[in-house]
């Protein structure tokens, strides 16, 4: 029996379908047409190749940012020959393409800490969810991973080294399991000296050596922010402390991520740095799709390498840390300080290392909510943007 004779078709809402995760989870449907199906595309303000996309998949449903937005997608839909979608905007629109009635699966990728209530939404209408928001678990990681226990939603990871760890996960007891080695490229700056960060420009952050990303992802990843995040978010998806976390920087992206057992043996995920992998996996587990990938050339390769992180030079990532081990809405408010800090800096408001600087301030002269529910964590997530805001602009 083949691949395409077991699965059946599977329905689909992608949220953030114009950013890299979404257009690559259009990259596998395109590859896989008798196996998934779009029901419902969201994205923020890319007009223009959204319409592209509904020409394409032709969704049921579209969802865009705002009403103008909306108006102007309906105007450039005007012409095509294909059926016309229902559009919405808005958090009311994002909700209900997370809820839509034929969708199976929601794709989470939206960027920041947009993506939280969809995907809320999304697991309390006991969709499958392949998750790449890690924004959702490092914002309200203990609500949301006992919101999918209670309604049994499994989430799938997308992120490639979250979907690495859950693949070495695989055929294996929990209780063994004794650390996590989570790697990171290092980004852009790795080798540039601590005292060069004053004159980094945005351009400068947004050439990253490996990964192709978003702008507010790629600047994550030069200040080791992302992998704070992500520390944050395997801490929740593999109910582990953060202790049990180890990062190790590895330059060539090529090892995904580890899971040491406590009998000293190591499992690796490796692969070429490419997303599709990670996200065909989450959209047919358990079966893998023949992708037609090539596996990494060893002989061309020579050697990998693994380092331990700075620091001191990329504070970020220990900021990070420190708000996984406390809880309560410090992780909430580092993320939303984050978001903004990234922003003024895309903005050339601010210099590079103020970002992590802005960041510390917001978290130290935070008052935290023991155990916060969704309205404290959002009260939290908006308090922490109005502070950068400000700072940034003293």
């Amino acid at each position: 029996m083949s691949l395409s004779d077991k699965i059946r078709v599977k329905n689909l809402t992608i949220l953030g379908s114009t950013g890299s995760i979404g257009k690559s989870t259009l990259g596998v449907v395109r590859k896989f047409p008798d196996q998934f199906k779009i029901r419902a595309l969201a994205a923020h303000t890319s007009i223009d190749a959204l319409a592209e996309q509904v020409v394409e998949f032709l969704p049921e449903l579209v969802v865009v940012r705002d009403k103008d937005l909306a108006g102007k997608l309906n105007t450039a839909l005007q012409g095509a020959s294909t059926p016309h979608p229902y559009i919405m905007y808005g958090e009311e629109g994002y909700q209900k393409a997370a809820t839509l009635d034929s969708v199976d699966m929601v794709v989470s990728s939206m960027v920041g800490a947009a993506g939280l209530l969809p995907t809320l939404a999304a697991i309390r209408a006991r969709k499958q969810v392949a998750l790449a928001n890690k924004e959702t678990l490092v914002m309200a990681g203990a609500l949301v991973m006992r919101e999918a226990r209670e309604n049994g939603v499994k989430l799938m990871p997308i992120d490639s080294e979250h979907s690495a760890i859950f693949q070495c996960l695989q055929g294996n007891d929990r209780k063994d399991l004794d650390k996590i080695l989570l790697t990171a490229s290092g980004g852009p700056f790795r080798t540039v000296s601590r005292e060069k960060f004053e004159s980094l420009t945005p351009e400068d952050a947004l050439s990253h050596p490996t990964w192709d990303m978003g702008a507010k992802i790629t600047i994550d990843s030069s200040t080791l922010m992302n992998k704070g995040l992500e520390v944050i978010e395997a801490k929740w998806l593999f109910d582990v402390r953060q202790q049990d976390i180890q990062v190790v920087v590895h330059p060539q992206s090529i090892v995904h991520s580890m899971v040491a057992y406590k009998d000293g043996s190591v499992i690796a995920q490796l692969g070429v740095p490419d997303m599709a992998g990670a996200i065909a996996y989450a959209m047919s587990y358990p079966d893998r799709l023949p992708l037609g990938q090539p596996i990494p050339d060893f002989f061309a390769l020579g050697s990998l390498e693994f380092f331990e992180p700075d620091l001191e030079k990329f504070p970020c990532l220990a900021l990070a840390q420190q708000a996984c081990r406390d809880e309560q809405t410090y992780p909430a408010v580092l993320n939303a300080a984050n978001e903004i800090a990234v922003q003024a800096f895309l903005d050339h408001q601010i210099r590079f290392p103020q970002i992590p600087q802005l960041i510390e301030k917001c978290l130290n002269v935070h008052t935290p909510s023991a155990r916060p529910d969704l309205e404290q964590i959002l009260e939290a997530d908006a308090w922490a943007r109005d502070y950068i805001k400000q700072a940034a602009r003293s």
